[in-house]
């Protein structure tokens, strides 16, 4: 590295220009959180150098690094060989608004990484011992210096929840503790009481539930008002049964310190109105749908029953009108982007469900018990508002006669709630991966052969239904043995070495990005005015399939993409850092297909996957360039484990 000594120009260059240096640093983070002297400090500390396309900046072969680089204007590559996958050499853009090298800085080392100048370029410099001196008088600075990625993500979830709060208003987050919403101590009583007396104390304490314990205050069961509707048309001389007779048995709890977004989706999930709080076993609190968050416009926990007792499908479909309201009240609640898919799935699994048992009532039972099944993203639990069906059925058959009369009899029916679900937004699949195709209506051995036959012929279409098919879940129906069928597929997938390397050649053929899209990614979005990104094509999709693979290599049972990343990295497959960078990664592509979704639905437009670059703001931009990277990151790690 030539000498780095400020001269006099240079230094004159920044204090002439003191104002737009500072206008600058406002523009981005973490510099637009920092104290206004912290800002002036680093303007005064700093100098402008310029650097010629193809000047080498600083590389590995300087000694501890001296200093602190931010990019004013221009473009910089990184080139570093990765000491993981030696055949794959690192190769990355920092654009504007973009520094380096911070982790050399921290460790006192020289850099791993050699930057040249991509194209002309202004820096601002700061020596090492300077900045380390910026890092630790400035929260900011030195938060994000140790956070990256993280701290980036972190940012972008705060603003999604101011403007979501500015628009709806929001009182607390459903961040916030169980523990913080108990505000007495939970009534009980033994399971020898009767009902009668059961209910002057409910009423007394002006509670709708009551929670029976054990000797040791151990909770054994729940009795609500909604339950004695149902005892009492039983039989009114109920009122005089011990109510450990009359209590739902096992009721469902949580820990104190789970949040109240747990609390939410469980009892949307079982349809239930309380959750017992438990510490060690001893109950500690009671915490019921109404002392939850009312969702705004939208109560979660009311929507889920609403949707599981419609009436008819019409109502069903005026009621899943509401489903974006909801996403705009998660956000100001301080939701992020895992949370609200995993909403979207339960609601559009209390439709389905839903809408089988009317499509039965209406069709009449056809005496062949079935299970529903789902894969892709509601298999993963990763809907979002705009998706599409991919369902199936499985029965059980004797011969392949039986089986064969069994479906003629259920492809009706399917074929009747496909067409309902479409009525209900959740829109018919283009490639016919629906129940209604006899393809997908199968009895359990035949799904068994179904699996085979992809997994022995890993040609170019059957991959195709991998990609699909091995995200899998059963949504509906008393299992017939599909938790079996899935064991076996899991087993039968690790110990087969082809397949998952023809499935993982096949996650690194996603189209690459359009060349308008690549040189944004590396530069900014008004170097590309109307360039167009498809969040599910080109960022989503490559973490989904990469994921799949990994966790089938491992027998992994889970299907989200967030809990194949948490268990890789528990296996020791991927490291800890990786999979916190890819789940980031992850999540904010989700995040930033939501808020899409969102605009175009308050906006009257079709819903789409595909956001036009220059409607991003500098720290999208950022983040978008960071997601992309960790996009090749992992198919880099795939291309290397299967040496492809």
């Amino acid at each position: 590295m030539s000498s780095m000594q400020p001269s006099p120009t240079a230094q004159a260059a920044i204090q002439q220009n003191s104002q737009a240096i500072l206008h600058f640093l406002q523009q981005y983070p973490p510099f637009n959180r920092m104290e206004m002297g912290h800002l002036l400090m680093m303007i005064e500390q700093a100098w402008l150098r310029f650097y010629a396309k193809g000047t080498q900046i600083t590389s590995p072969d300087d000694e501890a690094e001296q200093y602190w680089f931010l990019i004013r204007q221009g473009m910089v590559q990184g080139v570093r060989p990765n000491p993981k996958y030696p055949d794959n050499t690192e190769r990355f853009v920092l654009t504007v608004g973009d520094s380096f090298p911070v982790a050399a800085i921290l460790s006192q080392r020289s850099t791993r990484t050699t930057y040249i100048a991509h194209e002309d370029c202004f820096c601002l410099v700061l020596s090492a011992t300077d900045f380390v001196k910026l890092l630790r008088a400035s929260e900011p600075l030195r938060t994000y210096a140790i956070g990256g990625i993280s701290t980036l993500f972190e940012e972008l979830q705060q603003q999604a929840q101011a403007r979501a709060s500015a628009h709806l208003g929001a009182d607390y987050s459903i961040h916030d503790s169980l523990a913080s919403l108990i505000v007495r101590k939970p009534i009980s009583c033994s399971a020898e009481l009767p009902l009668q007396r059961v209910l002057q104390i409910m009423q007394q304490h002006q509670i709708g539930s009551m929670v029976i314990v054990d000797e040791e205050n151990r909770p054994i069961g729940i009795f609500t008002l909604r339950d004695l509707r149902r005892v009492l048309a039983d039989d009114p001389q109920n009122l005089y049964v011990p109510i450990g007779e009359l209590m739902i048995t096992d009721p469902l709890t949580l820990p104190p310190e789970a949040s109240a977004f747990d609390a939410a989706l469980l009892m949307a999930q079982h349809h239930i109105g309380h959750v017992c709080l438990i510490d060690e076993d001893q109950l500690v609190g009671v915490v019921s749908e109404r002392d939850l968050f009312s969702l705004q416009r939208v109560d979660l926990v009311h929507l889920a029953r609403a949707l599981r007792h419609a009436k008819s499908i019409k109502a069903l479909q005026q009621l899943r009108t509401d489903i974006h309201h909801l996403v705009d009240s998660m956000l100001a609640h301080g939701a992020d982007a895992n949370q609200i898919t995993q909403v979207i799935t339960q609601l559009n699994d209390h439709t389905t469900s839903r809408i089988i048992e009317l499509v039965l009532h209406q069709q009449g039972d056809p005496g062949i018990p079935f299970n529903w099944l789902v894969f892709g993203s509601e298999a993963r639990g990763e809907q979002a508002l705009v998706t599409d069906q991919d369902n199936g059925i499985l029965f059980l058959a004797d011969t392949p006669e039986q089986a064969e009369q069994h479906r003629q009899k259920l492809l009706p029916i399917a074929q009747a709630i496909n067409t309902a679900l479409d009525q209900c937004g959740l829109s018919l699949c283009k490639g016919n991966i629906m129940a209604g195709n006899p393809k997908l209506c199968l009895s359990l051995e035949e799904w068994q052969a179904r699996f085979d036959e992809i997994m022995n012929n890993p040609d170019p279409k059957r991959l195709l239904q991998a990609s699909v098919f091995f995200d899998l879940r059963m949504v509906w129906g008393e299992d017939l043995g599909f938790k079996k069928l899935h064991r076996q597929i899991l087993n039968q997938a690790q110990q087969r070495n082809r397949f998952l390397r023809q499935l993982a050649k096949a996650a690194l053929n996603y189209p690459p990005a359009p060349s308008q899209l690549r040189r944004w990614i590396a530069k900014t979005v008004g170097s590309s005015s109307g360039a167009q990104l498809d969040l599910k094509r080109h960022g989503l999709g490559p973490f989904v399939d990469a994921a799949r693979v990994l966790a089938l290599s491992a027998k992994i049972t889970q299907a989200s993409t967030q809990e194949r990343l948490d268990q890789l990295a528990a296996k020791g497959i991927i490291n800890d850092k990786d999979a916190e960078l890819w789940s980031d990664a992850y999540r904010y592509l989700q995040l930033l297909r939501l808020q899409l979704h969102q605009r175009q639905k308050n906006a009257g437009e079709p819903l789409t996957n595909t956001v036009r670059l220059d409607q991003l703001n500098q720290l999208h931009r950022r983040m978008l360039r960071e997601a992309m990277h960790q996009v090749r990151y992992i198919q880099t790690l795939l291309n290397y484990r299967y040496r492809l």
